[in-house]
């Protein structure tokens, strides 16, 4: 076991429930992204609390807090605050009723449907037993809590806030993701660990008419058809079976009657891939089919193509997981695990990559253990509701203990290194 979390066992148990109490605050009370207003309130105030150096609206939303305790490596920790504008339907007692405007004026349900309130309630833990133990380690410790991951713009625009400039330099950053698995176990794994996301609107042009007439128009909607069915021949005759990849056209919107032929179609899809080459050509031979239908159908002007979404590639710096695989299988033994890449894509490796220092990020799992050895036993784990589903619900004990101590586990790595030799 971690000495350092040895040492903090009577406390993480006294503070489990204040933590509980406050996971089951921010799950009620979800906000959208970039729009974390209360959240980043509780955060602040929380931290200040405690005696961190916080600063607020940082990116926005965006709250940085530093506590500096002696000599030593500068480790920054990561959460992101931001839910989703997904109705809940988990019937649990303290389940989200919020609704929300989202950014294109449309009332939605918002709810955690991805754990990001687990996250917050983590880090706020670690933060707290790492001031009230600050004699048991020393460095820098740099807490980020993040808005706008849901959209992929968080992690940018607190970067172009001038984090670089505002704040120490980490020598490493770490983050972890609730995720389906038994709770209580813990996945790491060097390299790929999360895909590259692109989402893109595609916006198809025709010439609208009467729909007894189609031969005076330019019937978008069979052009949109045809390129829905086109671009699926990217992953399946154009990329190696050993490369992972996926393309998904999520929307396709057009028209609003029957006997009318519309002026334009409107695509939206996805896709994910876990090589920076194969994520370039996908992106470009989307372009060349799009275009190349948009000509075959004789449309008036090329299609307009709009970026909704970018997520980099996350991936695991080496040195850096092998600290964190040492420290996790001497604290977590069995329970901690070489995990697969998952097709879930994070814009939490943009702070790695623009300050160009090592980072890491693993998964805990919120599953109930009976619930997922039975699923696995049966081969329905792709029944369990998962992130973004409106029925995702981690369940409390032991993933929100886990979870904490994964944080101090990894932070300890860095702060106490040898302790974990």
């Amino acid at each position: 076991m971690s000495k350092m979390i040895e040492s903090m066992s009577k406390a993480i148990d006294a503070l489990l429930p204040e933590l509980e109490a406050l996971y089951k605050d921010l799950h009620q009370h979800p906000e959208l992204s970039m729009q974390e207003f209360r959240t980043a309130k509780i955060v602040a105030d929380y931290m200040e609390k405690l005696g961190y150096e916080v600063t607020r609206e940082v990116g926005v939303t965006g709250v940085v807090a530093i506590l500096r305790n002696g000599e030593g490596p500068t480790v920054m920790l990561r959460a992101d605050m931001d839910a989703l504008p997904v109705a809940e339907a988990t019937g649990l007692p303290y389940a989200s009723t919020v609704t929300a405007r989202d950014e294109e004026d449309v009332q939605v349900g918002v709810s955690h449907a991805c754990g990001h309130d687990l996250h917050v309630t983590w880090l706020l833990g670690a933060a707290r037993l790492l001031i009230e133990h600050r004699d048991s380690w020393s460095g820098t410790l740099m807490a980020v809590f993040q808005p706008g991951e849901e959209v992929g713009r968080g992690a940018q625009s607190m970067m172009d806030d001038g984090m670089k400039e505002r704040f120490p330099k980490p020598d490493v950053i770490l983050g972890q993701h609730v995720m389906v698995g038994a709770a209580g176990t813990v996945g790491y794994r060097s390299g790929p660990i999360l895909s590259a996301g692109d989402s893109l609107k595609i916006k198809l042009f025709g010439r609208g008419s009467h729909g007894s007439q189609p031969q005076t128009s330019i019937d978008p909607v069979i052009m949109a058809a045809s390129t829905t069915l086109r671009l699926q021949t990217i992953v399946s005759r154009e990329i190696a079976p050993s490369a992972n990849a996926v393309l998904t056209v999520g929307a396709l919107q057009a028209g609003t009657k029957e006997n009318i032929i519309p002026d334009d179609a409107t695509l939206k899809l996805n896709m994910r891939t876990f090589d920076e080459d194969v994520r370039g050509y996908m992106l470009g031979a989307i372009r060349r089919i799009c275009c190349a239908e948009c000509v075959a159908s004789n449309a008036p002007r090329d299609p307009e193509f709009t970026t909704i979404s970018s997520y980099p590639l996350t991936f695991n710096h080496a040195e850096t997981t092998a600290r964190l695989r040492t420290a996790f299988d001497a604290h977590f033994g069995e329970r901690a695990y070489e995990t697969q890449p998952a097709a879930a894509s994070e814009d939490f490796s943009i702070f790695g990559r623009e300050w160009q220092v090592p980072y890491a990020f693993w998964f805990v799992g919120g599953t109930d253990p009976e619930v997922y050895r039975k699923a696995v036993a049966e081969k329905k784990v792709n029944e369990i509701p998962s992130n973004h589903s409106p029925k995702f619900a981690p369940v409390l004990d032991p993933t929100l203990r886990t979870g904490l101590e994964t944080m101090l586990c990894a932070a300890e790595a860095w702060f106490s290194p040898e302790d974990n030799a």
